[in-house]
């Protein structure tokens, strides 16, 4: 699928479901709470949404750090925002990490180095909700009760979430092994006739070796060289979810709605957890129609559907929309492609991004 494939289905799915759920649920009560919503909490849910972006900035600072490299707030802001599209135009939401690694590698940081801190800067979210959701789950089971169509979803995703696992201590444990089965792959290429020659067999063999250990490296050198700095990671992941769940109940009090804020973070938690392995790009259209199934049990119908639009406005598609900006100002629609495809930074030659990386001499 390419970028703007990905980024088209993205859009028709968000706006589909959009227009469904308008339908359905809106009446004359939701557009009178709508015209009455008090305003200062809506600027406090975008002021959760603008914390939640420094502490993920932060986090991507603090993981460089331990990885002795040196990201400041201002690339991380930007890494931030490239996740956010990358994630809204794959499957999955797993298209943002060839955006920062590519964006990293042109500061300077090593391909493996960003893949580690990338990956750990994903893995701890999905950590503290992998731990957070089965607590949440014992404590108030009828969060799954009261939204039946959840039960198997959440199933799936704990299945998922331990293969996951599973492979990053494989790839740790066995890197030998990660190389032999990465080889099979370009061979396997090969006989499709996907790869042009046996010289190009031959360079993704020393690319592939070379990578996997750098990634080796870096990943243990993060974690037993600066348990400091992720530490300090491991806590910005918290705060940033934190600031995120805390965006649904400002604006269920902007439009007078009730709310137990446990309950609405829990809930959000459980969402969020299905939502990192839904198929469609960026979660679109399951992300605002299931947002106002599961909205239902904390609301009024005819408030949930526009509240899940609302939320999803707020949490996602202001991020997206600085992404889009991001992509176009700094990589350019080509480049972006071409990491899109897979493309190595190595083979890239699209210009630095001097424009927001501070100065190399900066860096220890």
């Amino acid at each position: 699928m390419s970028l703007r494939k990905g980024l088209i289905i993205f859009i028709i799915l968000a706006f589909g479901a959009n227009a469904i759920i308008i339908a359905r649920s809106v009446n004359s009560d939701t557009l009178q709470s709508l015209l009455a919503a008090d305003k200062s909490m809506l600027l406090a849910a975008l002021g959760f949404v603008l914390l939640a972006w420094l502490c993920d900035s932060g986090r991507f600072a603090a993981l460089s750090h331990a990885a002795q490299e040196r990201v400041g707030l201002k690339m991380g802001l930007v890494l931030t925002w490239l996740n956010y599209f990358g994630c809204a135009v794959t499957p999955m939401q797993s298209g943002g990490g060839p955006f920062q690694v590519y964006v990293l590698y042109k500061k300077g940081v090593p391909i493996g180095k960003g893949i580690a801190i990338t990956l750990i800067r994903t893995m701890l979210t999905v950590l503290i909700l992998s731990l957070f959701v089965p607590i949440a789950l014992a404590f108030d089971p009828s969060i799954l009760e009261a939204s039946p169509f959840l039960k198997g979803l959440v199933t799936y995703v704990f299945v998922v979430i331990l293969c996951t696992w599973l492979f990053i201590i494989f790839t740790l444990v066995r890197p030998n092994a990660l190389k032999r089965f990465g080889k099979i792959f370009v061979l396997w290429l090969r006989k499709l006739n996907l790869m042009k020659s046996g010289r190009h067999v031959k360079g993704s063999f020393q690319w592939l070796d070379r990578e996997v250990d750098n990634y080796i490296l870096n990943f243990k050198l993060l974690i037993d060289s600066g348990k400091l700095w992720f530490f300090l990671a491991l806590i910005l992941s918290v705060l940033h979810l934190l600031c995120l769940f805390s965006v649904l109940p400002m604006l269920m009090k902007a439009v007078g709605l009730p709310f137990r804020y446990s309950q609405t973070l829990l809930t959000q938690a459980v969402f969020m957890f299905v939502l990192y392995f839904i198929p469609t790009p960026g979660a679109s259209g399951f992300a605002e129609s299931g947002g106002a199934l599961l909205f239902e049990t904390l609301m009024p119908w005819n408030m949930a559907g526009v509240m899940a639009i609302i939320w999803r406005f707020f949490t996602e598609y202001l991020s997206i929309f600085m992404g889009v900006v991001v992509v176009i100002k700094m990589l350019g629609w080509g480049v972006s492609e071409n990491l899109h495809r897979g493309v190595s930074p190595e083979e890239e030659g699209a210009p630095a991004v001097a424009d927001v990386a501070e100065p190399q001499d900066a860096r220890s």
